[in-house]
């Protein structure tokens, strides 16, 4: 087997090396596509070199999507002499490559640049891609692409290593960006905390992680026991959370991230003034407070752990209503809220902190 088409897990030290990254959004800028081009740009702005869009009518990503700052938006990949890296930006229905990005993939490759995708439409079962990438030395990296076959062993968890687990009410809802901001706050008060992905965006960001609805279904917990064992030297392991325990299509991943990766404490999330299953629109999400005693109750069959805290999304409320919220989802659940961007993460930093100081001291 070539080196162009190896697993995404294989590339992990490839991907953190990538240092001017170009993000491929073209024609799918819009927040709800392009979610993995815009958490990126949050995330590892630093590595980003530009946002390639030919459709686009602004010259930066602050314009494009309200984040990136002065991050250039091109038309091409050639307009970067220094790309090492293009990266599919948007995150679709479905996960299919747009058919009109060939010529802007197969460039990329004939450059030398590494082309890496969260796709469930793998790179590497495109022969003209893999001729391309094998003439030029370029990679192709699918992360979804995995070789996990181990089933869980009731791993023991290490004494001192503390597992916190985002869960949900629906998918898309925030979960990766709570714990990526709790992680930020722990190592700003001088705490050891590693964030783990499970999603095609969370590892392109960290470079590491599992893609779990792309693992089968009887390794999944196997998968996330395993993430958490090359970890446990932390004392903090933050784990991205999947789907979402009530939701009729995507329940499944979230059963087994709750057993595999047995965590001491939950962290709820949820976007205020969503009532619809994404997805699915003619099925609403169930109460929220039986959600999470749900979880709760997964969780304790396989570990001891209680919720520590919600995250709420507010995107969709005024700055005015943003505290009404907050207050109503703690009253609701009785633990500490916040909107980990518009309030920050400090009660979620202290409700972590708690936890840890409470397991220690057993």
């Amino acid at each position: 087997m070539s080196e162009v088409n190896d697993s995404g897990e294989a590339f992990r030290d490839r991907m953190r090396a990538h240092h001017r990254i170009v993000l491929l959004t073209d024609g799918h800028s819009t927040p709800f596509l392009a979610k993995t081009a815009i958490s990126l740009l949050r995330y590892r702005g630093s590595d980003i070199a530009a946002v390639l869009d030919r459709q686009a009518d602004c010259q930066n990503a602050a314009k494009l999507f309200s984040v990136g700052g002065d991050t250039p938006v091109v038309g091409s990949v050639t307009e970067i002499a220094d790309a090492d890296a293009l990266y599919i930006g948007i995150a679709p229905p479905g996960g299919r490559m747009p058919s009109e990005w060939r010529a802007l993939i197969l460039e990329a490759l004939e450059r030398g640049v590494d082309v890496v995708s969260g796709l469930h439409e793998f790179l590497i079962d495109d022969v003209q891609y893999v001729d391309a990438a094998e003439q030029s030395g370029a990679a192709l990296i699918d992360v979804r692409r995995n070789r996990h076959r181990s089933t869980a062993t009731a791993w023991k968890p290490i004494a001192g290593n503390v597992r916190i687990h985002a869960v949900g009410h629906d998918c898309s809802v925030g979960k990766m960006v709570a714990m990526l901001e709790l992680q930020r706050g722990l190592a700003a008060a001088g705490q050891d905390a590693e964030f783990l992905a499970t999603g095609q965006t969370g590892i392109m960001i960290s470079g590491r992680g599992v893609p779990v609805d792309c693992v089968v279904a009887d390794f999944v917990n196997g998968a996330a026991e395993q993430l958490v064992v090359d970890h446990a030297n932390h004392d903090f392991l933050l784990i991205e959370g999947q789907g979402s325990i009530s939701h009729p299509a995507f329940s499944a991943v979230t059963a087994g991230l709750l057993h595999g990766c047995a965590p001491d404490g939950l962290l709820f999330c949820y976007e205020a003034g969503r009532t619809k299953v994404k997805g699915l629109t003619d099925s609403m999400i169930p109460d929220m407070k039986q959600q999470l005693e749900v979880c709760l109750s997964f969780a304790n069959l396989r570990h001891p752990c209680r919720a520590i805290g919600v995250a709420v999304n507010t995107r969709q409320l005024t700055e005015d209503q943003v505290d009404k919220e907050l207050r109503w989802a703690e009253d609701t659940f009785g633990l500490p809220a916040c909107d980990v961007y518009r309030t920050g993460v400090d009660r979620l930093v202290e409700a972590s902190l708690s936890l840890r100081r409470e397991i220690v001291s057993q």
